[in-house]
């Protein structure tokens, strides 16, 4: 399995809370409809949340500003390539580009693969 990383940044003319509540309420249910054709596996959305315990954190790593979201998408490798290739899942990409066009700066939301190397998990040490 790898995983899809979208690192997203809303259009300068929503507020965080709009740009959350529409890729929430709006392109969540627009990626559960083509999950099967894009043979996504697990989609997962991360929503920036303000507490001052990261404010904290991110200054002393003298860090950019956040991000308001990121967008995990899980595939099987070995079927991405051929799933891709089918008519099903070129429309499905086309709907969804479309529907990110309205609420994400997508020049300024870094796109990338990713495997995962699991370092701690739960309990065990």
């Amino acid at each position: 399995m790898v995983h899809l990383i979208f690192c997203l940044r809303r259009l300068p003319h929503l507020s965080r809370e709009e740009f959350q509540r529409y890729w929430r309420e709006h392109h969540a249910p627009l990626v559960q409809r083509y999950a099967t054709a894009l043979g996504i596996k697990r989609y997962v959305q991360a929503h920036t949340i303000t507490p001052a315990l990261a404010q904290g954190i991110a200054a002393a790593r003298q860090a950019p500003d956040p991000f308001d979201g990121v967008a995990e998408i899980w595939f099987d490798l070995d079927e991405l390539a051929a799933r891709l290739a089918t008519p099903e899942a070129a429309a499905a990409g086309v709907a969804l580009l479309a529907d990110e066009r309205r609420f994400i700066d997508l020049p300024n939301s870094p796109i990338f693969f990713a495997e995962d190397r699991v370092v701690v998990d739960g309990d065990e040490r």
